[in-house]
């Protein structure tokens, strides 16, 4: 039996508006993986703690504070830090179009935009997250 992907949706910072968040864990649920979400005003470090003990496959990040270009590398160095550095990492949020790039050198796989599919999302995991050894 294949191993079901569990997946961290996190919302780092102080940014208080978690509906996109929330309507992409369930649409991952309803996918069949499995889902933890973090809940609101989680810190890099707790995040990647909660990462480490649940033994996730991936974190999605939802940024809405424009601060992504601070956390989503944070979360990346305290992955590799505490050799979680296999974790993947996507993302999404109100994220300029110009910084998609960076966040993408820095080691973010994806980034998912405004008004991105949730069927998308779900195909995109499918096709780049496996299951960690």
């Amino acid at each position: 039996m294949n191993k079901k992907l569990r997946i961290l949706v996190g919302k780092p910072g102080l940014d208080g508006h978690d509906r996109g968040a929330k309507i992409v864990a369930r649409a991952l649920r309803d996918a069949g993986f499995e889902v933890i979400y973090s809940g609101l005003h989680q810190t890099p470090e707790m995040i990647v703690n909660t990462a480490i003990q649940e033994d996730v496959d991936a974190i999605g990040l939802s940024i809405l504070s424009g601060a992504h270009n601070y956390l989503f590398p944070e979360v990346i160095r305290l992955l590799k830090e505490n050799k979680a550095g296999d974790v993947v990492v996507f993302g999404g949020g109100i994220i300029p179009s110009d910084e998609i790039a960076e966040l993408k050198k820095a080691g973010v796989a994806e980034v998912f935009t405004p008004g991105a599919d949730t069927r998308h999302i779900i195909k995109w995991i499918q096709e780049n997250v496996k299951p960690r050894v």
